[in-house]
């Protein structure tokens, strides 16, 4: 089914789904890519709603949440879309029922199907190093967009940042005396978060070499820049961080994976959990906890490897 505008809707949903969107940007603070997963779940559900007689959200029902879910589940939708949607959906109908323009919360009863939890992918310590040799050996020639790829990934790396926090990041929110780097995280929240001496280094080396194509460089001024001297987008950091791990022989991640990588390192050498919480910006510390089950799951892995017993069978002996 494809997204409908909000014009195309009867205007009691219509003016339901702009005041959603509104309260998500400008009272909650979410995200641009959040609002717009919300928006565009919200715009389905509305559009499936009317075709089936809803003109206002007062006339939405359960039936009408699960034939919209059971449609896109029929069409091949995955487990965890789905369950997005459902999330998407009960949101919506939950806004509505507070603020009036609903008598009851049609979502409330809204299952969502379990989605399979799976340990992100990580690099071990030996693969992470050979990434950043990639980079480095790439950015030999001191070519400039070779040095900005070096700094991206170390600061990924180092930081743990998320792709869309290193983007956004300017020129400003360096400081190299402290080695830290501000970004703005997910519903707003800033934070300031530590980074190494290889990244410095790299860093260094991508501000000098910025430095000599004759961009800006206010404060404001964006920390990575594209091809054509603009803001850098996710997209071009995603193929950097795909070419390069692919590169250095190990398994080819995003930007993503670097940072799950970093949180898990960190845990590995000692760090308590709540503050690799604050490192990553996570604002549950349960998300956090995932990472304790990567470090659990290389443990036995190491073990089955390498220690003398780990394959024996230890059940009862004759």
């Amino acid at each position: 089914m494809t997204t409908s505008a909000a014009g195309d809707l009867p205007r009691g949903l219509a003016k339901a789904q702009e005041g959603f969107v509104a309260h998500l940007r400008d009272e909650r603070g979410r995200s641009a890519n959040t609002v717009r997963a919300y928006a565009a779940d919200v715009a389905d559900l509305l559009s499936f709603a009317a075709q089936r007689g809803a003109r206002s959200p007062a006339d939405l029902t359960l039936g009408d949440l699960r034939a919209w879910l059971a449609l896109h589940s029929a069409n091949g939708r995955s487990r965890a879309t789905i369950a997005r949607r459902a999330a998407s959906a009960r949101a919506f109908t939950a806004w509505c029922t507070r603020r009036g323009l609903a008598p009851h919360d049609a979502g409330e009863r809204l299952a969502s199907p379990r989605v399979a939890r799976t340990l992100p992918t990580v690099l071990d310590t030996a693969q992470a190093g050979r990434v950043m040799d990639t980079a480095a050996v790439a950015a030999d020639d001191g070519q400039a967009l070779a040095l900005r790829d070096r700094a991206m990934v170390e600061l990924l790396y180092a930081t743990g940042v998320r792709v869309a926090e290193l983007c956004a990041a300017d020129l400003g929110d360096v400081d190299r005396h402290r080695r830290t780097i501000r970004v703005m995280g997910k519903g707003g929240k800033e934070r300031t978060v530590p980074f190494g001496a290889p990244a410095d280094a790299a860093l260094g080396d991508w501000l000098a070499a910025r430095a000599g194509t004759g961009l800006p460089e206010g404060p404001r001024e964006p920390l990575f820049t594209g091809a054509r001297g603009g803001r850098i987008d996710q997209r071009a950091v995603r193929r950097v961080v795909h070419r390069l791990t692919a590169d250095a022989g190990g398994p080819s991640i995003a930007p993503h994976g670097l940072r799950h990588t970093a949180a898990t390192h960190v845990l590995e050498g000692g760090a308590d959990l709540r503050a690799v919480q604050e490192l990553l910006g996570h604002s549950s510390l349960a998300t956090t906890q995932r990472y304790t089950h990567v470090s659990v799951e290389r443990l036995r892995a190491t073990f089955a490897q390498a220690h003398p017993r780990a394959a024996l069978d230890e059940g009862p002996q004759p």
